[in-house]
């Protein structure tokens, strides 16, 4: 049985979905914004983002919220314990381009930790939740990491941030080292699919840089509670997740495999590009 802040959370995350399907016949017609170099936003973002705080607001109107459109919102009452943390259209690009992969993705932290999570692709009907010591379900059966020991033959998913195009060199050397051994690199283009992905033994593992806070605290929640670990590209752990602030780097897999994942990130001096 679904936690019930989890039951609101799926609500709102239907009610964004809903807008984002009803305007797909009308890509053309859309007005995007180029929020920073190749980083787009839209119209129809920021009204799924307003239709997925009407929800939340609805139920729980003294928790803060931080959207990724709106950022802390304006009807915020003050500082509260708990925090709606929403990324209304997580692939926005593969959205504007009719690519047939992207979601809506809300937490809720409790302090700076995710305390329960909805990922939904509504194209898919796909569900996936997770509360904290709860496990993690997909469509409500439960779902656990893959349980691949070590890179060989491992599936793995990045993505290229463009914030974060600076240091694609060094990226693609560490690409280049991880294939060796890996079956194949997958890059979606939504940092929320791909961490529910791992979640749900899709993909072994996964790494990216140039995340915001939005973009990863469901998805951060759901690996944790389907058995697995995420840290970031030195393998500390992960910033507070109620906050907006400096981009985050992000490796996810089962407990095994982070280990050879992150120093693969390491050896390749990818990580040091950071320092």
């Amino acid at each position: 049985m679904l936690q019930p802040a989890v039951n609101v959370m799926v609500k709102a995350a239907r009610a964004g979905g809903n807008i984002l399907l009803r305007h797909m016949a009308r890509l053309d017609a859309i007005d995007v914004v180029e929020k920073d170099r190749m980083d787009y936003a839209s119209e129809i973002d920021r009204l799924a983002e307003e239709a997925i705080v009407k929800e939340l607001r609805r139920a729980q109107p003294e928790y803060t919220v931080l959207g990724e459109e709106g950022g802390k919102q304006k009807g915020n009452r003050g500082p509260s314990r708990f925090t709606w943390v929403i990324d209304p259209l997580d692939g926005t690009s593969n959205y504007l381009r009719g690519i047939p992969h992207w979601c809506v993705s809300i937490a809720l932290c409790e302090g700076p930790e995710p305390l329960h999570a909805v990922i939904f692709d509504p194209l898919r009907n796909e569900l996936f939740t997770a509360s904290r010591g709860g496990g993690a379900q997909l469509n409500g059966h439960r779902i656990r990491v893959a349980d691949r020991r070590e890179l060989q033959g491992a599936m793995l998913a990045t993505g290229f941030a463009p914030r974060e195009r600076k240091r694609a060199e060094a990226q693609l050397d560490c690409i280049k080292s991880l294939l060796v051994h890996a079956e194949d690199i997958r890059r979606g283009g939504s940092a929320a699919l791909d961490l529910a992905y791992v979640a749900a033994a899709r993909y072994d593992g996964y790494f990216e840089a140039g995340l915001m806070a939005w973009d990863i605290a469901a998805g951060v929640l759901l690996v944790r509670e389907a058995g697995g670990r995420v840290c970031d590209f030195r393998g500390a752990a992960l910033g507070p997740m109620h906050i907006d602030g400096a981009t985050r780097q992000v490796a996810a897999a089962n407990v095994r495999l982070i280990d050879g994942l992150q120093q693969a990130i390491v050896n390749t001096g990818y990580a040091k590009s950071f320092d």
